[in-house]
């Protein structure tokens, strides 16, 4: 037991210490990206002023406050993974349960067809 909890300290540490190292070089990396897109493109285009580093980072965080983004795995894509979540949901049913899923996607869906509906197998739901 002991040896477990260590093992799970230790991996929320190691994932801790890998954030922290990250941020300190990603941070000054997109500000710093930020400053040359800047500074190459608005006053050519729009005839604006040049910024500093500083400004750079805080038009960065602005951005993420006004418009979201840099989610990872469980704000962003996840989300977006229907198709294989229901593709091991499918593959983990019975066939009752298939049968049973099948009818309530039929109610709510509406008739299809029985020649649509009896097409749809296990096989058919790699989508």
């Amino acid at each position: 037991m002991v040896e477990m909890i260590g093992t799970i300290v230790g991996k929320v540490v190691g994932r801790v210490v890998a954030f922290v190292v990250f941020a300190i070089i990603a941070i000054p990396l997109y500000g710093f990206v930020v400053m040359q897109l800047w500074n190459w493109l608005a006053p050519d285009i729009f005839g604006w002023h040049t910024i500093d580093f500083a400004q750079a980072l805080g038009l960065l965080f602005l951005s993420r406050i006004l418009f979201g983004g840099w989610r990872g795995p469980r704000g962003g894509r996840r989300r977006w993974n229907w198709r294989g979540r229901l593709r091991d949901r499918w593959q983990k049913m019975t066939p009752e349960e298939r049968e049973k899923f099948q009818e309530g996607m039929h109610r709510r869906c509406g008739d299809q067809g029985e020649s649509q509906r009896s097409t749809w197998a296990s096989s058919d739901i790699g989508l």
